[in-house]
C-alpha cells in the first residue's frame, strides 16, 4: 500500500476526507465560540460584582 492508496481509500477519499475536514472544522469553530462566550461571561461577571458594590 503506497500513500496515493491510503489517500484515495478504495475510491471513496473525497467523502472520508471531506467529512474528517468537516468535521476539524467543526470543532474548530466550537472552541472559537467557547472561548467567547467564556469571555463574555466573565466581562458580565465583572460588571455585575462592580454594579453591587
Amino acid at each position: 500500500m503506497n500513500m496515493a492508496d491510503f489517500f484515495s481509500m478504495g475510491g471513496r477519499g473525497f467523502y472520508v476526507w471531506s467529512s474528517f475536514g468537516a468535521v476539524a472544522l467543526a470543532l474548530v469553530i466550537e472552541m472559537m465560540l467557547v472561548k467567547k462566550r467564556g469571555s463574555a461571561a466573565a466581562q458580565l461577571k465583572k460588571t455585575v460584582a462592580e454594579t453591587q458594590q
